[in-house]
């Protein structure tokens, strides 16, 4: 009768099938970020930095070329459907980066909106979280990732979905959070869009790059991998408080 029970319990404890699939799953997706992310940031770890043989140069420059080759196809598709000035490539967020970003959306709850999700790994992470996230996403390639391995991890569309829409057309009013990772050249810009459309009570959170004139709420990490949270209340009282110069 014991040995039974154990036998039963055995069974009750051991994952099911479905769960085995989907932990093989999230595994693959993992190698291939980590590896996507090793190569864009930090090829140094792929490659010898020392001076090589001219062969195993040559050998070397169609790698990278091949790489960028890779890289382009990522970066350009939804180039045609932005202004010049708007336009931003595809680098992953770091594993860092992302940490940081949910140490700064703790305590919060609603929907959340990114801009550029690119491969969808911050989306994916809030969601965990239990944020409703919108991924905005223009380049096709980085979009049907993103949808594969949603579809792969069994996501939800009610807690994580991509759109193939340009965010600088769309109306975030109802958005509580927003995360970004974009470029200095469209910070002010953004800050501009944000501050018109986003709630009283919503929280901007910025990757690698501050908003420029925005007083800022709090910050984690350091070097390439510091985010930085605003919110919108506060920066609206800042802003208002501000003197108009006059020019004579």
């Amino acid at each position: 009768m014991a040995a039974s029970f154990a036998s039963q319990v055995s069974d009750d404890t051991r994952p099911s099938a479905a769960l085995k699939t989907k932990r093989m799953r999230m595994k693959t997706v993992k190698v291939m970020e980590d590896s996507i992310e090793v190569i864009l940031q930090d090829p140094g770890k792929v490659l010898p930095t020392s001076v090589p043989h001219p062969v195993f140069s040559a050998c070397t420059g169609v790698l990278l070329t091949g790489i960028y080759g890779v890289w382009t196809l990522f970066a350009v598709p939804g180039f045609r459907k932005v202004p010049w000035r708007l336009k931003v490539p595809y680098l992953p967020s770091s594993t860092a980066q992302t940490l940081n970003v949910m140490m700064l959306l703790q305590g919060r709850t609603g929907r959340l909106a990114d801009l550029g999700s690119g491969d969808g790994r911050l989306v994916f992470a809030a969601a965990a979280k239990g944020f409703k996230c919108t991924g905005f996403e223009i380049n096709s390639i980085l979009l049907a990732y993103s949808k594969t391995k949603a579809h792969w991890a069994r996501v939800p569309s009610s807690q994580a979905t991509f759109v193939n829409k340009d965010f600088w057309k769309m109306d975030l009013s109802q958005y509580h959070n927003v995360t970004a990772f974009l470029a200095p050249a469209v910070m002010e810009t953004l800050s501009e869009k944000l501050i018109e459309e986003l709630p009283d009570d919503a929280r901007v959170i910025s990757c690698r790059f501050p908003i420029p004139n925005w007083p800022l709420q709090m910050s984690v990490g350091s070097g390439l991998d510091q985010t930085f949270a605003y919110d919108i209340n506060t920066v609206r009282s800042s802003l208002r408080n501000v003197p108009s110069v006059v020019v004579e």
